[in-house]
């Protein structure tokens, strides 16, 4: 298993991994070590996200919560 990990702006420590489910490699995405429910997601997705990752860009500037 591959385990990254990097801090956000907000201080925040995020997690990446690598693991397998049902015989292929996913991406495990954790808020911190201990998130009970990450984002996990194989290749297919991983193409999806690519492909509109501007627009995920766009959703989260135009988004963000307001402090």
């Amino acid at each position: 298993m591959y385990n990254v990990k990097c801090k956000l702006e907000e201080g925040t420590i995020m997690v990446y991994e690598e693991d397998e489910f049902k015989g292929n490699k996913i991406v495990v995405l954790k808020r911190n070590e201990d998130d009970t429910y990450p984002f996990r997601f194989g290749y297919g997705k991983a193409l999806l996200i690519l492909e509109h990752i501007e627009d995920i860009k766009k959703f989260v500037k135009e988004n963000k919560p307001k402090e």
